[in-house]
């Protein structure tokens, strides 16, 4: 994909426009020049950003793949030490 054609500034004010002028969105976007689909996906994104628990979640799972990740790393280790407590104990003659 190519660069961003808008700035975050046109974005933010083409929301607004949408949000407070009451008209479908097909047709701020057509006066804009930009593709209502495009103007659709501004819209939810800046929905999204406003919701508080949108960043609550978005913190939670970043939290739960850290520490999916941290349990795997400990699954791993665990499992060679087993595998040295087996070898080490296959060797020593009592």
């Amino acid at each position: 994909m190519g660069a961003y054609k808008y700035s975050a500034e046109f974005r933010s004010d083409a929301v607004a426009l949408a949000r407070s002028s009451g008209r479908p969105v097909s047709r701020v976007a057509a006066e804009l020049g930009v593709n209502h689909e495009t103007l659709r996906q501004w819209i939810k994104t800046a929905e999204h950003a406003e919701r508080p628990e949108g960043v609550a979640q978005s913190t939670k799972d970043a939290e739960l793949a850290a520490l999916r990740k941290q349990v795997r790393e400990l699954e791993m280790e665990r499992d060679i030490l087993r595998r040295a407590a087996k070898y080490f104990a296959g060797e020593t003659n009592w």
